[in-house]
């Protein structure tokens, strides 16, 4: 089903109606039973709540926890924070909700949300569970409830329940009134989408926003650069780029050998074009593709059914030409065994191949919280379609790990639970811990343009010392030792009875920009992006400006330099970006010594305007070769 403008303007109505049903309930549930009022910004003590439940009670006080937890910084003030609460709370239960709708409707789930009250699932539930769970309305609440918890197993970020985003429930009537929505029959076929999740992300902030955000010249804050720049990229678009820079190089490696030659409909292909084959093919479990900007993963949902091909034509490789033909030298410590000696046939393989895709290739960073949970559910969702489509029956999946989309969260800034945590450090692992939060104070803002792998060496110097007893400078292996411990002592402090549950959002704040160094320092063979477009915030400029002093004038230029820092030689990368920064005067010293003199340029195809949802600029879309 197109996503025509019609399509697009009944899913717009659908997530604004359920963004305001959903933000009313809330405010309301804060103000009368948890004692918070978000227009006020009002607190009360959390003793004087004296006619809620203990369940409710636990409710009132993390929700206290999240709130100083949101406000430590002094960035964010008690009306922004409870804001903020009300805004998660809500876009978490619609989009657990629509997943679930999305999970129906291919298959991979009983009907639970599709008929409200009679949903077949809940009817089942409803009949073994007796009257032991209350009115119907009650016991449907423990029923969705439950759901969540098993999906909480493969996607905490959303179906986590203890999660701070997600610790309201819509009462009764408004759940009613938000399934009534939900299975709005003129909606109904779009549930069965890959992009209908994406187009859920996008319109969640209101046309009206966007625009306020938008009249600026400089972005704000984080949450205001995200918005922005929420330009929903069209499938053409994301296929091309896709086709021209992953299913290329597959392409040439395999001398032209390749489904994907026929498959890959916007491949660009000479006349008469064949490719020498490599000698020794790529195993895919070392192919890394970023979308350093993803939004909802668009470029990732498409590189999923590229990879899966490849995958395929990777055993049939191994089959013909022998365990040890497949290179896995790409890895700096390389422990991969040949396909065959990993799995006993090719079907036990074939059936691991969305987890491996999931856990091995596709990369993903954003600066909205909210666009790497749509990201991790869109791959989540195509990998159990995969499964379905192929027959593999729930209990027969692989259970997915520990993807790579991630969100570029602030570093804690609580002060005090910093220290408490720290007194149980060593004395040097304190004072890195210390510096490196310091590191990532602007990451909310940044993301993949913080030069960790510059500002790492720098800051392990001035730790250590010049002649540190423990490291070098260069000894990136220690820092890794030191960094493990910094995880495992985060770890233990978040799940430590002595803990309080903002101490545990401290601690997995920590976590999160851990993983995200690791990230920042990754080697990718494909980056593909529609990236933020305009002038940096005014407190990034000294850092972009020092770091990219011939990109800095505009966030896509920095993004296209960032993209091939990050590649390896002769990597690939895909854009789609305004078209005037390769011809207006601006931008000649980018296009010289950036772009012409590090890269050559593949394709370039001038879109025009209108292509990207309301963007009023003048588009292209671009491939850019790795040359040193």
């Amino acid at each position: 089903m197109a996503f025509d403008q019609t399509t697009r303007n009944r899913l717009q109505r659908f997530v604004n109606d359920a963004r305001r049903l959903l933000e009313e309930e809330f405010t309301r549930q804060l103000q009368n039973d948890y004692g918070m009022d978000p227009n006020a910004g009002v607190v009360a003590e959390l003793s004087s709540l004296r006619h809620i439940n203990d369940a409710q009670r636990e409710t009132a006080r993390i929700l206290r926890d999240t709130l100083a937890h949101y406000t430590a910084s002094g960035d964010m003030n008690a009306i922004q924070g409870l804001d903020r609460i009300v805004r998660e709370q809500a876009f978490t239960v619609l989009n657990r909700l629509a997943a679930l709708r999305m999970a129906e409707s291919r298959g991979l789930l009983v009907e639970s949300v599709g008929n409200g009250f009679q949903a077949k699932g809940f009817q089942l539930y409803a009949r073994l569970a007796g009257t032991g769970l209350g009115e119907t309305g009650d016991a449907y609440r423990v029923y969705l409830l439950s759901v969540f918890d098993e999906l909480a197993q493969d996607l905490p970020g959303l179906f986590d329940r203890y999660s701070p985003q997600g610790r309201l429930f819509p009462r009764e009537a408004a759940l009613l009134q938000l399934l009534i929505l939900i299975n709005d029959a003129d909606i109904a076929p779009l549930w069965g989408e890959d992009e209908t999740i994406g187009w859920i992300y996008q319109y969640f902030n209101s046309k009206e926003e966007r625009k306020e955000m938008r009249r600026s010249r400089a972005p704000r804050s984080s949450r205001e650069l995200a918005v922005r720049n929420q330009f929903f990229t069209p499938r053409y678009v994301v296929e091309f780029l896709v086709d021209n820079t992953l299913g290329r190089l597959w392409f040439n490696w395999t001398g032209g050998q390749t489904a994907l030659r026929n498959s890959c409909q916007y491949l660009l292909v000479k006349p008469g074009e064949e490719p020498k084959p490599i000698s020794k093919l790529r195993d895919p479990r070392t192919l890394k593709l970023l979308d350093p900007a993803c939004g909802s993963m668009h470029f990732g949902l498409y590189a999923f059914d590229l990879f899966a091909e490849i995958y395929h034509e990777a055993w049939d490789w191994e089959q013909k030409h022998g365990p040890g033909s497949l290179d896995v030298s790409t890895l700096p410590h390389a422990a991969l065994k040949p396909l065959s000696q990993t799995y006993e046939d090719q079907a036990t393989f074939l059936r691991d191949v969305p987890r491996l895709i999931i856990e091995n290739n596709i990369y993903g960073v954003d600066i909205d919280s909210r666009a790497a949970q749509i990201a991790s559910l869109a791959l989540w969702l195509r990998a159990q379609r995969a499964w379905h489509e192929a027959d593999v029956k729930v209990k027969d999946r692989p259970q997915v790990g520990q993807g790579h989309v991630l969100a570029a969260l602030p570093p804690p800034a609580e002060l005090e639970l910093r220290k408490r945590f720290m007194e149980d450090l060593d004395l040097l692992d304190a004072k890195l811990f210390e510096q490196t939060l310091l590191m990532l104070m602007d990451l909310p803002e940044l993301g993949v343009l913080l030069q960790v792998e510059k500002e790492l060496p720098a800051l392990i110097r001035k730790v250590f010392g010049e002649n540190g007893s423990l490291f070098q400078i260069e000894d990136m292996e220690e820092w890794q030792k030191a960094e493990a411990r910094l995880r495992d002592a985060l770890t233990a402090y978040a799940h430590a009875a002595r803990s309080s549950y903002q101490g545990r959002l401290f601690a997995e704040d920590a976590l999160q920009c851990f993983r995200m160094i690791d990230q920042c320092r990754i080697t990718f063979d494909v980056i593909v992006m529609n990236p933020p477009f305009g002038s940096p915030s005014q407190s990034t400029r000294a850092a972009i400006s020092a770091w990219y002093p011939k990109s800095k004038g505009d966030l896509l230029s920095v993004f296209i330099e960032r993209g091939i820092q990050l590649m390896r030689a002769h990597g690939l990368l895909g854009a789609i970006t305004s078209r005037n920064s390769f011809f207006i005067g601006t931008f000649k010293e980018w296009r010289e010594e950036i772009v012409l003199s590090k890269t050559q340029p593949v394709a370039f195809v001038d879109l025009g305007i209108g292509v990207m949802d309301d963007a009023l600029v003048e588009s292209a879309a671009y491939i850019l070769e790795k040359s040193i």
